[in-house]
């Protein structure tokens, strides 16, 4: 069934008089399973969710030709063939009865459904009295909302109603913060901050979030002890002083929910170091695997605490300019 389904697809490109180009728009993702591997066949549909994988009728399942997207397709197949599954990744010109303009508007309607459904869980939230906790609620939509934003190929018109929605809640936390923070803003200016030598990933990004966004002047020491240095800021110590894991919170996230950073990069750079650091998926971003490894592999170069903090710090800064 999977090889005839491959064979039709592929006619369809090469003999049905469809013009090739140098880019092909289409990725499609058809596969199958075993019968008996439900719970398997449970997470291959979360992840198909998570890509933003449109459903064909016939068969199969299409995304836009892209990098990301095509990694994607490929480890999914993977992950599907070590189940004992068969899967295909296809790049495709066109598809004969579903033209290009529809399939795009197909996408742009099935986010369309996920941005109402968002709009609406926002407006019940934020119809809620402070007294009744909505800011964990709040920031689980925004987390929902940039893993929209990755999968909005071609820009669904209620992205923009959920962005101002979500930036006006903002605006008055910001105030709100704004007033608390004002009175501690010149204890974190021109500080000393500590943490553990050979800094990993949640330290380098904390150091680069201290110095980005809230004391430009600040200088970094490492210590095992926090007792060490006592006119010194810890960060990702182990003790209740300064600023570290709170909840299900890494350094980084602690900072940057202390400190009120609303920047949409530095909450897409939370995530990615959230799920490099504890390793839990919590956002499914994968990005920072490649990030720690390559701090990882400095750190075997014997490299001096310090320039092992820098180099990390600048890895930091070029993600943040390429999530612009």
């Amino acid at each position: 069934m999977l090889l005839s389904l491959l064979i039709c697809y592929i006619y369809n490109i090469t003999e049905m008089s469809v013009p090739v180009s140098k880019e092909v728009p289409w990725l499609l993702l058809v596969f199958s399973l075993p019968a008996r591997r439900a719970s398997q066949r449970v997470q291959i549909w979360r992840k198909l969710q998570r890509y933003g994988m449109l459903a064909l009728r016939s068969s199969g399942y299409v995304l836009p030709n892209t990098a990301v997207n095509q990694e994607r397709m490929e480890w999914l197949a993977t992950t599907i063939r070590t189940y004992k599954g068969q899967a295909s990744v296809v790049q495709v010109q066109g598809f004969d009865d579903l033209p290009s303009e529809q399939l795009k508007q197909l996408f742009v309607d099935a986010r369309s459904r996920d941005y109402q459904k968002l709009l609406h869980e926002a407006k019940k939230v934020l119809a809620l009295s402070p007294s009744r906790g909505p800011g964990g609620r709040l920031n689980r939509i925004r987390r929902r909302f940039l893993e929209l934003q990755d999968i909005d190929f071609f820009g669904s018109p209620l992205r923009a109603k959920v962005e101002n929605l979500l930036a006006q809640t903002d605006k008055a936390d910001t105030q709100t913060a704004g007033r608390k923070a004002r009175g501690k803003s010149g204890e974190y200016v021109n500080r000393l901050w500590m943490t553990r030598p050979r800094p990993g990933i949640d330290r380098v990004s904390s150091a680069w979030l201290i110095r980005r966004f809230i004391d430009p002047k600040a200088r970094f020491i490492f210590a095992a002890e926090p007792r060490a240095h006592a006119e010194a800021i810890p960060f990702d110590m182990f003790c209740p002083q300064g600023f570290g894991h709170r909840g299900e919170d890494c350094t980084f996230e602690t900072l940057q929910k202390e400190f009120s950073i609303r920047d949409g990069r530095v909450k897409r750079i939370a995530q990615i170091i959230h799920d490099a650091d504890l390793g839990d998926e919590k956002f499914g971003r994968v990005e920072g695997q490649g990030l720690d490894k390559v701090l990882n592999g400095w750190a075997k170069q014997d490299l001096p605490d310090d320039e092992l903090l820098q180099r990390g710090m600048d890895l930091i800064e070029g993600l943040y300019e390429a999530l612009a």
